[in-house]
């Protein structure tokens, strides 16, 4: 990868970002090797190979790590294993805390963490170029650093302890354990001689040492964050909050840090190949890990994060002027807090079925009398139109006219409608016929003569010859019969009909 590359690659990175404006010259704590060194853990991943120095030639670790045996080290951890059986209030204080001696000493042992892990980053230096001879393609499958330290601790010259190593379980996964077999298997390393093993050995056990030592700090300054920062720590904890004070450099440095900036305090990068980085979220750091933003569902814990980075900072800066030391506007940011993560998880409230609103028009007169009631017979349907706006169920209809295909008369002019009962006649919009037309009509549909089988629709096989046993063949007329039942019923049932005077007979 080229210098362009890994430069971009930095930029992602949470403690690059900003840094430079973070530690100005002349605060307490902070030197050369501070500023430049990022305060971001796993910092070593993140140099360009171009800058980086070899430690292969070294003839041991303390030569180049100077931290352990200096005397700004052994100070600062004796007064803290001076001070940590000691209970402080914030009432013990008197004049500014800046002033008093525990004050100073928590500064100092948060600003001690960060040059911890630049010597860790040089040890893990030192112990990977010396460790390559033996297993060079280890660098890559174990990307952490005190993880590598401490899988170099446990294999040694002998590569096939990777193998059901119960040791070796409890610091890696058994994917990356069984990839690390399997490379052993065939990498083309070389034996490490006595010295050499023996330089990494007190290698590892330094890198060890100085990572105990520095949970003790963390531990140490977790119990004094009540007195140091109370509005921080009642946000989210007394751990997360030493965590990113001593990550920041001190809570003078973090209140100056931007809410962006200090959500991403404690985030890794970690790329190993062959396996997915699914699992790692990206730019997450301390805050989104902390109790608080966990508790929330996995689709709200970004934007969790981000608000309670954004109450941190302003807590952080109450607690830089130590201001609100009761721990109050600590309480009403977490309030706030609480109470945005209720109404984000509230259900959406259920739609409810409004009415229709009443019309605006009120109701029209409606007019009545005989001219109406007139009307509306004139207007309304008659008999034959609702007969020819009736269709009969399965029957196909003739067209009642070639050039006006699909209109029909419907049911009119057809017997039986199928209906059991007849439809009532209105008489209001009855067509009125006169007695003439009717007689007219009666007179038109008499037929006089023989009837022909079209007009009368009868068999076409009837004849009016029919075979007798008296005289052989006798013409007859087949519509004799029907012609006098026709003409009973014009006489007694006809439109035309009178009434018949009835002649009583005298009794005898």
């Amino acid at each position: 990868m080229s210098l362009a590359d890994e430069l971009l690659a930095d930029l992602e990175e949470a403690g690059d970002e900003g840094e430079d404006g973070l530690y100005p010259e002349g605060e307490e704590g902070d030197s050369d090797g501070e500023r430049s060194q990022g305060r971001m853990e796993g910092g070593l991943e993140d140099i360009p190979e171009e800058m980086e120095v070899d430690y292969s030639k070294a003839e041991s670790v303390a030569s180049i790590a100077k931290l352990r045996n200096s005397k700004q080290f052994s100070d600062i951890m004796e007064k803290i294993s001076e001070y940590i059986g000691k209970q402080r209030k914030n009432s013990d204080v008197s004049g500014p805390v800046e002033a008093d001696p525990e004050y100073r000493l928590i500064v100092a042992a948060n600003n001690l963490t960060v040059e911890i892990d630049n010597e860790l980053n040089i040890i893990h230096k030192f112990t990977r170029d010396k460790y390559s001879k033996r297993f060079p393609e280890l660098e890559s499958l174990v990307p952490d650093s005190l993880d590598y330290i401490r899988t170099v601790k446990e294999l040694g010259n002998n590569l096939e302890k990777c193998k059901n190593n119960e040791t070796l379980q409890q610091i890696l996964t058994n994917a990356t354990i069984m990839v690390v077999s399997v490379t052993a298997s065939t990498t083309q390393g070389s034996l490490l001689s006595e010295d050499e093993l023996k330089q990494l050995e007190e290698a590892c056990d330094m890198a060890l040492e100085l990572n105990q030592s520095k949970h003790g700090i963390y531990e140490y300054v977790e119990s004094r964050m009540s007195f140091i920062a109370p509005n921080l720590s009642i946000i989210v904890g007394a751990s997360t909050a030493a965590k990113i004070m001593g990550i920041a450099g001190g809570l003078t440095n973090l209140s100056k840090m931007p809410a962006c900036n200090l959500m991403l305090l404690g985030a890794q990068r970690r790329t190993l190949s062959g396996f997915s980085s699914t699992s790692l979220l990206p730019h997450t750091g301390f805050i989104y890990h902390c109790d608080v933003v966990q508790s929330l569902p996995p689709d709200l814990r970004r934007k969790a994060a981000r608000l309670v980075a954004a109450k941190c900072t302003l807590a952080s800066r109450v607690d830089s002027f130590h201001e609100s030391s009761d721990g109050k506007v600590g309480y009403d940011l977490k309030e706030e807090i609480e109470r945005k993560f209720d109404k984000w998880q509230e259900p959406p409230p259920v739609k409810q079925v409004k009415p229709l609103p009443a019309p605006l028009d009120g109701q029209r007169k409606k007019r009545g009398g005989r001219r109406y009631r007139k009307m509306k017979e004139r207007l309304g349907l008659t008999e034959i139109r609702k007969h020819a706006n009736r269709m009969t169920f399965a029957e196909i209809e003739d067209d009642a006219y070639q050039e006006d295909l699909g209109f029909s008369l419907g049911q009119l002019g057809k017997s039986g409608s199928g209906r059991v009962r007849q439809a009532q006649v209105n008489e209001a919009t009855k067509a009125r016929i006169s007695k003439s037309l009717q007689r007219t009509l009666q007179k038109q549909s008499m037929t006089y003569g023989g009837k022909s089988t079209v007009r009368d629709r009868s068999s076409g096989t009837s004849s009016s010859v029919a075979f007798t046993p008296l005289q052989g063949l006798e013409i007859v007329n087949p519509q004799a019969a029907e012609k006098k039942v026709a003409e009973a019923n014009q006489k007694y049932f006809s439109n035309m009909a009178e009434f018949l005077k009835v002649k009583k007979e005298s009794k005898m």
